[in-house]
């Protein structure tokens, strides 16, 4: 059976994927999830942070935002922005928008440069509590292999918002490695019981960089409703009518 730290890595794997967008590279997938659950209503916004080291040693460092919410139907939205040096001055490009409504099991995905936008409904709704909630009371009933140690780090205020982590470590042998050196490849999540999600993630491996995901300014209000809305003048995804924008 795989492990916990495993998936962890499949999951990491997945976010690092990349692709080039006007003005920085864009996120391919959340992170942290927003669970589309009702009644924890709240705004926020997750600050990314990321290192990449390339194939010749060197290190370049990244940061992005995200816009997230959920209102007291739970329905969840997000703001996606390209990824940007850490030297770039002001806000990020919206590279895309999205909202779900767990209700209708209706998603949709806004695409601003284009005026454009893709709506359907999905056949089975996502998993309330994913996989990578280790932290959370339930935890994770995958076991850990030989290679993988877990640590609880009790609770702490993660930007104002109480949280429980939890901390594993993989430790790759040098002889199973690429490398032929020992690599130890480190996880966190911390957990808001509070808002039934991940509030910090982050993952480190010594050969490809780490990420540290942390939901910011956080209120516990409900989102503006106009969020949940296609904007006027957006056209279908295809659409002859829907435009590239400068």
């Amino acid at each position: 059976m795989r492990s916990r730290a495993a998936l962890a890595g499949i999951f990491w794997s997945g976010f690092l994927v990349l692709a080039a967008v006007p003005g920085g590279l864009a996120q391919s997938t959340s992170g942290i999830f927003i669970t589309p659950v009702p009644d924890a209503p709240f705004t926020g916004v997750i600050k990314v942070n990321r290192t990449i080291v390339r194939p010749d040693g060197k290190v370049e460092n990244l940061n992005t935002i995200r816009d997230v919410g959920r209102d007291n139907r739970g329905r969840i939205y997000n703001v996606f922005r390209a990824l940007v040096p850490a030297t770039f001055a002001g806000t990020p490009p919206t590279v895309r928008v999205h909202f779900y409504d767990p209700q209708t099991r209706s998603y949709t995905y806004l695409y601003p440069n284009q005026h454009s936008y893709i709506t359907g409904t999905v056949h089975h709704p996502p998993a309330a509590e994913p996989a990578d909630l280790i932290a959370s009371p339930a935890g994770s009933s995958t076991p850990l292999n030989q290679f993988t140690k877990e640590e609880d780090l009790g609770t702490q205020s993660v930007e104002g918002v109480p949280a429980h982590g939890v901390r594993e470590t993989q430790t790759i042998p040098a002889a199973s490695s690429s490398t032929g050196n020992e690599i130890v490849l480190t996880d966190e999540y911390w957990y808001s019981d509070d808002l039934h999600m991940n509030v910090m993630v982050k993952h480190s491996d010594p050969r490809t960089g780490s990420v540290t995901m942390t939901l910011t300014q956080t209120a516990r209000t409900d989102p503006d409703p106009s969020l949940f809305q296609i904007p006027e003048g957006y056209k279908p995804m295809g659409s002859p009518m829907a435009r590239t924008q400068p």
